[in-house]
């Protein structure tokens, strides 16, 4: 058996320590000297260490901050219609959900509207803190006609796909996303559920999703931090 490297120990170890949560994401790192002096390692070792990791996408470096663990982000790719749980799986993160609140109520006007119901029709309201490996990430806001997702009602809703669920037990499958995006300041709601700063930018999606018919099924609103989101499109001149 090949014996590792000084350098592929100390890269182990330090993956180890931001794996265990002793360095958590968007904290910045000690200093190289403290890193080489508590790992009794050269300076250049664990610089070699801190750029091995680098290259794994498991920290990063700044002029400002020094060597530091990125929080971790999601976001679909161009032209590519995923869930949350979707995105945080195909980057290697383990997706959660929290429900906060579930709630049948009324549709407003504009709500109807937008999902093509009478005014006044029962909605399922879902609200629900969205994490990956249990840094809070999002906070989604969904309406659904009861009339689609009745069978959720009986359903926990915790730490599971919504879309897949909607598809699973209502046989309702999102097929296209109208989807926008602006940037706005976190509420001190917000930010404590995000675990930010009150004002510190998030990024808040809406979304009417519609199935293979057209027909409108879901209303979202998404309030993402905004170190931990990044959108992505194609976008092609007007001929």
């Amino acid at each position: 058996m090949k014996t590792p490297t000084i350098t592929t120990r100390v890269s182990r170890e330090l993956g180890t320590a931001i794996n265990h949560g002793i360095y958590q994401p968007g904290t910045r790192l000690p200093g190289e000297r403290l890193l080489a002096e508590s790992m009794h390692v050269s300076r250049s070792t664990i610089r070699m260490a801190l750029e091995d990791l680098e290259r794994q996408g498991r920290v990063a470096r700044s002029p400002q901050r020094g060597w530091f663990v990125p929080s971790p982000t999601v976001g679909e790719p161009p032209s590519t219609l995923q869930s949350f749980t979707e995105m945080a799986r195909q980057r290697g993160h383990h997706p959660t959900a929290q429900v906060l609140e579930a709630t049948v109520r009324s549709a407003t006007f504009d709500e109807a509207g937008s999902l093509g119901i009478a005014p006044g029709a029962e909605i399922l309201e879902l609200v629900r803190l969205r994490g990956m490996n249990a840094t809070p990430i999002c906070v989604d806001r969904n309406l659904i006609p009861l009339s689609l997702s009745q069978p959720l009602l009986d359903r926990d809703l915790n730490d599971v796909s919504l879309y897949e669920s909607l598809q699973t037990f209502c046989s309702v499958s999102i097929y296209r996303s109208a989807y926008s995006v602006q940037a706005d300041a976190a509420t001190a709601e917000m930010a404590g559920l995000l675990h930010i700063p009150q004002g510190s930018p998030v990024l808040v999606g809406t979304e009417i999703a519609y199935d293979r018919a057209g027909a409108a099924v879901l209303l979202g609103l998404n309030t993402y931090r905004g170190d931990a989101y990044r959108f992505h499109a194609d976008l092609y001149r007007a001929e």
